[in-house]
């Protein structure tokens, strides 16, 4: 979980600082994130436990003196059996009761505090006066908020005065200031005209100073502003399959299914008028045939028939299409959402099975390598939850798109690592020495001698 939280800091670190957040906004995204990220933890947690538990056991020496005891692998894997299955119960319980209710809470704040920007003060493409006595244009912003192009500032030092100091910068970056008492825009490669009454009380003309600068510090005052963070409605997000457990994901499958059955029954009312049944041949002709009889019929009509005909075809043609690209469209969102849908109900399952899977490796696997602590197990640990991991990741995206059902594509992970499970155990239960290297030495040499008492062997050799 430790390192999980260290890819989302890295991830929405810049998202998250100098934007005036109390110290609890952020301690309550990294206690969702958590929550959301038990998916992915309590598997590999399962599986490094368990090889380190019976790694230790196995290099400590405390499985031999349980076996000489009479009592077999099975049987001392029972006690972890039950609290691993107690482990999967509970976690089938999380991911339907709890984790909807943390993806909700996690990424409606996420969203606001990801949207909370200094950037709302400066909109593009308008004069913005939210500061007084300047008049602020931003041509045009990066994706980031704070990176802005062709600035435009207006300043009126003097409220008596008419007057006006104006900069114009190519580039600049915007941030606050520490302790949120200042916007702060660092301008590059500007120009700057400054207009000034005369020093001098009898000489009524004004002066116009022109500067020129690789790099300008302007400072805006904050301290009239609210920056608390605005929270987004929880309704407008609980839409999304992630949010919602088992009951609404099967009441969200049967209103989609029956809402795309209608959908097309309504696209088959709006494309069946076009279709005139007196042209289609009655009896199955080879598309060619067809098409020449379409052609024969046209070259039989004059010049100004022709065109009349096809600019009538043409006309239809683009009408159904264009009443087909948007309700395709359509129809190809509700689908995906309602395959969104089915693989967040999968999911509710395979954590589970996903425990019981791994833990049939870990355990067994533990047994044979018979090496605790962080190291090997570490190691042996990492690959086999990549294995399931990109299974997962790959069956999960062929249902998403459409390849694969949500059934075969979000359990062939676990299909793929319980055969692996099995073999292990069985291994494990007969004192295997799948990883020694000394046999694998011992057997290299072995085909080694073979082959050396072929006649002519050793020559090539």
């Amino acid at each position: 979980m430790f390192v999980l939280l260290m890819l989302f800091l890295f991830k929405y670190i810049d998202d998250l600082i100098g934007k005036g957040f109390e110290w609890y906004i952020i301690m309550e995204l990294m206690m969702y994130s958590s929550a959301t990220n038990v998916a992915m933890a309590l598997p590999l947690s399962v599986l490094l436990s368990s090889i380190m538990t019976y790694g230790s056991l196995g290099e400590n020496y405390e499985l031999v003196a349980i076996k000489s005891a009479g009592i077999s692998l099975g049987r001392a894997l029972y006690p972890m059996i039950i609290v691993v299955c107690m482990l999967s119960i509970s976690a089938f319980f999380f991911s339907d009761y709890m984790l909807p209710v943390a993806y909700l809470k996690y990424y409606s704040l996420l969203y606001d505090a990801r949207h909370q920007k200094s950037a709302f003060l400066i909109k593009e493409g308008v004069f913005n006066n939210s500061f007084p006595g300047y008049s602020i244009r931003v041509a045009h912003k990066d994706p980031d908020g704070n990176t802005l192009h062709n600035i435009m500032i207006y300043e009126k030092p003097d409220p008596q005065s008419s007057n006006m100091n104006e900069v114009l910068a190519q580039e600049g970056i915007m941030y606050r200031s520490p302790n949120d008492s200042a916007l702060i825009l660092r301008l590059k490669n500007g120009i700057m005209y400054e207009e000034a009454p005369s020093q001098h009380g009898y000489d009524q003309r004004q002066t116009l100073k022109r500067f020129r600068f690789k790099e300008r510090v302007q400072k805006f005052d904050l301290s009239s502003f609210n920056f608390n963070l605005h929270r987004t409605n929880e309704s407008e997000f609980k839409g999304v399959s992630q949010m919602m457990d088992l009951k609404l994901l099967n009441q969200y499958r049967d209103s989609s299914q029956k809402q795309i059955n209608v959908e097309l029954a309504t696209n088959y009312r709006l494309i069946s008028p076009y279709f005139r049944y007196f042209l289609v041949p009655h009896k199955p002709v080879k598309g060619v045939k067809f098409i020449k009889a379409k052609a024969k019929y046209l070259a039989s009509q004059e010049h100004d028939q022709q065109i009349s005909t096809l600019s009538n075809a043409l006309s239809e043609a683009r009408s159904v299409n264009d009443q087909i690209t948007v309700r395709a469209k359509r129809l190809e969102e509700m689908d995906r959402n309602l395959r969104n849908s089915q693989v967040e109900y999968q999911k509710k399952f395979t954590l589970s099975a996903a425990c019981l899977a791994l833990f049939l490796i870990g355990a067994p696997l533990g047994a044979i390598i018979r090496k605790g602590g962080l190291g090997l197990p570490v190691v042996v640990a990492v690959i086999f939850f990549l294995i399931y991991y990109i299974i997962s990741t790959i069956g999960e995206k062929f249902v998403k798109g459409g390849d694969l059902s949500p059934v075969v594509g979000m359990w062939i992970a676990i299909a793929v690592l319980t055969p692996i499970g099995i073999f292990l155990s069985y291994k494990a239960a007969n004192d295997s020495v799948l990883f020694d290297a000394e046999v694998y030495k011992k057997f290299t040499k072995r085909i080694v001698g073979l082959l050396q008492k072929i006649p002519g062997f050793a020559k090539q050799a």
